[in-house]
């Protein structure tokens, strides 16, 4: 059954249906349950939806990909689950990625403060230009990764990263901070890529995932 909102008339039923007569009025001072109704997406101007992905698994290869993001998303949060490599060595890195399959190799700016042990014990940073630096190497190759980034829309094509992973180790537990900045040149953000800056090193445990609206 559709009906007709006005300002001063109140509800106004169209005809048709049972016990509908033709102009029956719920006005502006009365009271009207709607039930058995469903509210579709769109219904407000500017409103923002949180989707969640299809988790990731992190156990293969020297690096990941999550594609799909959609072009219209302004802020994209990663999440962490227990990810982890086979080797001590590296600093993670986050690219990203347009079209279909390209990456941005240029252009990164932001650092890494990597906090260990007591607080302030031992503070290390790290920054290069072909990707955003995440986190400092690991410990053990036991250790895992915990923790989120949020890459958020500045304007256009930029982005800003944000970032808290906490290093979760049998030796030395710690926690990496991290914030950056980057234009994307090929077009709007379609895929994110984490990787990291060793030789041999490769992903074996945990499993990554994303949020976007």
């Amino acid at each position: 059954m559709a009906t007709t909102i006005s300002g001063t008339s109140g509800v106004t039923f169209p005809a048709g249906g049972v016990g509908n007569p033709a102009g029956a009025v719920v006005g502006t001072t009365d009271t009207h349950t709607l039930t058995n109704k469903t509210l579709g997406s769109g219904l407000v101007a500017g409103a923002s939806y949180l989707t969640t992905g299809t988790s990731v698994p992190t156990t293969s290869g020297t690096s990941v990909d999550y594609p799909g993001i959609p072009s219209w998303a302004k802020r994209v949060t990663i999440n962490f689950n227990s990810v982890s490599l086979s080797g001590t060595t590296p600093s993670f890195l986050l690219q990203l990625g347009y079209g279909t399959t390209t990456f941005e190799t240029s252009g990164y700016s932001g650092t890494c403060s990597f906090v260990s042990g007591a607080p302030n014990a031992t503070i290390t940073a790290g920054s290069t230009t072909n990707a955003y630096v995440i986190s400092a190497p690991l410990a053990a190759a036991a250790d895992t990764l915990v923790g989120a980034i949020t890459l958020t829309n500045v304007t256009g094509n930029t982005w800003a990263l944000t970032c808290i992973l906490a290093r979760v180790s049998s030796l030395t537990s710690a926690t990496s901070y991290a914030g950056g900045i980057k234009t994307i040149s090929g077009g709007a953000l379609s895929a994110i890529r984490l990787l990291h800056n060793g030789t041999t090193e490769t992903f074996d445990a945990g499993s990554i995932n994303i949020l976007y609206e």
